[in-house]
């Protein structure tokens, strides 16, 4: 991960965690198909329609960083994985 693609998933993340506090960070890995692909791995709202919220923001704002800056950065919510101590 290079410099910028560090910048732009801190700044994705602290994006979702401003309107979705309750998320966690689980991990940032490159995409199983393209490894110049980013995913941010983050736990799930419990509220199914809160999920459906995030997925919906995070999507726009994945679109918005494709466009601007040329790199692929996704939100993967997860409720099968606990977050590290």
């Amino acid at each position: 991960m290079n410099f910028k693609q560090e910048e732009l998933t801190r700044d994705f993340f602290q994006t979702v965690r401003e309107s979705f506090p309750e998320v966690e960070l689980i991990d940032i890995t490159p995409g199983p198909e393209d490894p110049n692909d980013l995913w941010i791995s983050v736990t799930a709202p419990s509220d199914e329609e809160r999920e459906f919220s995030l997925m919906d923001m995070a999507g726009g704002r994945s679109a918005d960083i494709l466009l601007e800056h040329g790199y692929s950065i996704l939100i993967m919510p997860t409720r099968s994985h606990t977050v590290p101590a």
